[in-house]
């Protein structure tokens, strides 16, 4: 009898893998998570941002074919669009999907542009989080950049999460610090995107963005001066992004 994944739940699946896998480093996780039945269908998603060039280059040796899913907000900064082509047709990426909010829902919600001023948790519900959860509708997992060094939120991060019994989330990278990411980029000689140069160390839309200073975490330039540390495409309920979306 072929296996079927919807005869385990989620949290069995969550529990399984973590099990299976918790001694193995970010390559083999990666590869066991786009081979594996377990896991059923993966996607990449990817901000093509100061860091996403580790994980876009090994599912590019891994399994190229993966689908790579990158949301534009229509806010980015310019060197991050052309940063994502070039990077996808250097790596070989064969399936990149660039996912974009319903024109009618930006119309209706933030015709002037201005959104993310007033109400920077509306904003990234609209054209992040809502846009990205109608695209992973037909997958059964996800693949993250996430780390544990990067803030408090994610110091407990395990390589497999149970995301609100939709689909899986996949942090490969969840144990690696900061000098393992500068190590891997500098040994396998790849292209970092062209704003870290300038101290931007977590990119995100251009109006909410600002260089690292010196001593500070590497996510304080992301919505600096506002309560805000994640854009909610990775909290658990995602109500904090959609709760004043309307």
């Amino acid at each position: 009898m072929p296996f079927e994944i919807s005869n385990i739940s989620i949290n069995e699946r969550v529990q399984m893998l973590n099990g299976y896998y918790r001694h193995h480093a970010a390559i083999p996780v990666l590869r066991h998570a786009l081979n594996d039945p377990i896991v059923g269908d993966v996607a990449l998603v990817s901000s093509f941002g100061a860091e996403s060039v580790v994980l876009l280059q090994m599912v590019s040796l891994i399994k190229p074919e993966t689908p790579v899913l990158f949301i534009d907000t229509e806010m980015l900064f310019p060197e991050t669009l052309e940063y994502q082509v070039e990077l996808s047709e250097k790596l070989g990426l064969k399936d990149v999907r660039v996912i974009k909010a319903d024109e009618t829902a930006i119309a209706e919600r933030d015709p002037s542009g201005t959104l993310h001023k007033s109400n920077p948790d509306a904003c990234c519900a609209l054209r992040k989080s809502e846009p990205l959860e109608k695209a992973l509708s037909g997958f059964d997992a996800w693949i993250t950049g996430r780390k544990r060094f990067q803030s408090g939120q994610r110091a407990e991060l395990t390589l497999f999460e149970n995301e609100d019994n939709k689909r899986i989330k996949i942090n490969p990278l969840s144990h690696w610090r900061k000098g393992d990411v500068r190590d891997y980029i500098v040994d396998n000689d790849l292209p970092r995107h062209p704003l870290v140069a300038k101290n931007y160390l977590s990119l995100g839309c251009a109006p909410c963005t600002s260089p690292v200073k010196d001593g500070e975490n590497e996510r304080s330039g992301r919505w600096r001066g506002v309560e805000k540390t994640e854009c909610g495409i990775h909290f658990d309920n995602g109500t904090t992004a959609r709760a004043d979306a309307e």
